[in-house]
């Protein structure tokens, strides 16, 4: 799945990268987060890396993680990490708070933020 079009109107790689790098330093910095945080390792130096590649592709751009690791098969790779509710939700306002806070138009976070929960929800493997 992939956002169509969303590539050029987010602002392509530099503002991608952007979005990464603010969702992890707020995973980092707010105890909000502190749920999806523990999940991650402690040097988010790769996880910031697989996420950049990932949302190029997702969002209509160069396919960087299919390129580097094949199909993203998102489902099959979470499944080792305890992913419920709170997890889900804590991981979409983390990169909601992130999308502000890069800047995204209003309509581009609707947009992006209704996939992002369908991708999300999906990685769900806990009943609560």
């Amino acid at each position: 799945m992939h956002i169509a079009m969303s590539y050029e109107r987010i602002g392509g790689e530099t503002v991608i990268r952007r979005l990464v790098d603010r969702f992890y330093d707020l995973m980092d910095e707010d105890p909000d987060y502190f749920g999806v945080r523990k999940l991650h390792p402690q040097d988010l130096t790769h996880s910031r890396q697989k996420l950049f590649m990932f949302l190029s592709g997702f969002t209509g751009g160069p396919s960087l993680y299919t390129e580097k690791y094949g199909e993203p098969r998102m489902r099959t790779r979470h499944m080792p990490f305890a992913i419920g509710i709170p997890e889900r939700d804590q991981w979409l306002a983390c990169m909601g708070r992130a999308m502000v806070d890069v800047g995204l138009d209003e309509e581009l976070c609707r947009k992006l933020g209704m996939a992002f929960y369908q991708t999300a929800d999906f990685m769900r493997n806990q009943p609560e």
